[in-house]
């Protein structure tokens, strides 16, 4: 009985007072409500439009990460319950990320990263082309979309299909994409930083960047220095040579996103472009990573992007000419290609479809 009650007590007095683990856990709190703040004051500063900020969803949601800050028991923890939370976010392309390298680092890795074979692979179906696009990202993906425009024009192809239906995006892979396709000098969109929306409540218009000079380069680094100082980027493509004439199919899906969805955008406004698939996932801003407190990284959007064609794209996505579940774009697209008319094409597809759900 003696022994019972010494153990008791001992446990009551553990018990009120901190232990190591209570301490950590209140230090790791008050870390990563500093973290939440920082967070919101790089918003407030570098967001594209600060008005967006003041939404009720966007207020709502910075409750919901003070209250993760308070109740997270490890940073991943926190890392992965802020980006679960922006998953339904007011926006896109912000995410959370413990720090690898320097946010002053990142552009310049980027502006020489190399992604692999796997970016891009062109293949025949007779003298049709099927050129498939992975990723927007990459110096050698932008070389071999050169590459296969070269060998395109070399077996005289007569039709060619661009499969985006896995490509979230990325840089600038998209200008030799749309600019082996254009016959003409042509403005597809601008991107619009915080500095319009200063002095400007409308939506932007060609009449707003017709007299401003198109950005031009390939630096990713360039370019985020240049869209932040500019109110307006202005967004041209210039014909580039071999120029492929015949008509083009392009396969979409609901994952085409961000620098996907501005080529796509492009392409669609060609008269021999054809769109098949399902509207892309609406995900079009330009963002910049920004380091944080305690080895944690964030990337926000530093720019907004207006196409010439439709108008804004975030939030919207690019609607397909055709519409149909993205399993079965190619092939929609193929029968095309043979002949076939689209009425009895779609009716074979769709009972495809239809058994599979069974």
């Amino acid at each position: 009985m003696k022994q019972f009650i010494i153990l008791f007590v001992l446990v009551a007095v553990c018990g009120c007072k901190n232990t190591p683990a209570g301490s950590e856990m209140k230090e790791l709190n008050v870390q990563l409500k500093t973290v939440a703040d920082s967070i919101s004051g790089l918003m407030s500063k570098y967001h594209y439009n600060p008005e967006e900020l003041a939404s009720e969803e966007y207020i709502e949601l910075e409750g919901k990460v003070q209250e993760l800050a308070k109740t997270s028991q490890t940073k991943q923890e926190f890392v992965d319950g802020y980006n679960k939370l922006w998953t339904e976010g007011p926006f896109s392309h912000v995410r959370l990320a413990k720090m690898e390298q320097p946010a002053d680092q990142i552009a310049n890795y980027i502006d020489s990263l190399r992604v692999g074979d796997q970016s891009v692979s062109l293949e025949w179906m007779n003298k049709t082309a099927l050129l498939t696009v992975n990723t927007m990202m990459g110096v050698d993906t932008q070389e071999r979309v050169f590459e296969a425009y070269q060998q395109i024009a070399e077996k005289r192809t007569d039709t060619l299909i661009i499969d985006l239906r896995n490509n979230g995006g990325g840089t600038f892979a998209g200008i030799p994409l749309i600019g082996h396709l254009v016959k003409d000098t042509t403005d597809i969109g601008m991107f619009v930083s915080q500095k319009w929306w200063r002095n400007n409540s409308n939506e932007p218009t060609f009449e707003d960047i017709k007299n401003l000079q198109p950005w031009k380069g390939w630096s990713i680094k360039t370019f985020w220095q240049d869209v932040q100082n500019n109110p307006l980027t202005r967004v041209q493509i210039v014909p580039m040579y071999p120029h492929f004439e015949g008509p083009v199919y392009v396969l979409t899906s609901n994952k085409t996103a961000s620098a996907a969805e501005f080529t796509t955008d492009a392409l669609a406004r060609m008269e021999k472009v054809t769109i098949i698939g399902q509207t892309t996932s609406g995900e079009m801003l330009s963002q910049k990573m920004f380091d944080l407190p305690y080895e944690l990284q964030i990337s926000l959007p530093i720019a907004d992007y207006f196409s010439t064609r439709i108008g804004r794209i975030e939030g919207k996505g690019v609607n397909p000419d055709i519409t149909i579940d993205q399993s079965a774009a190619k092939e929609l697209s193929l029968a095309l290609i043979k002949g076939e008319k689209l009425e009895d094409t779609m009716a074979k597809v769709q009972e495809k479809l239809s058994n599979k759900e069974k």
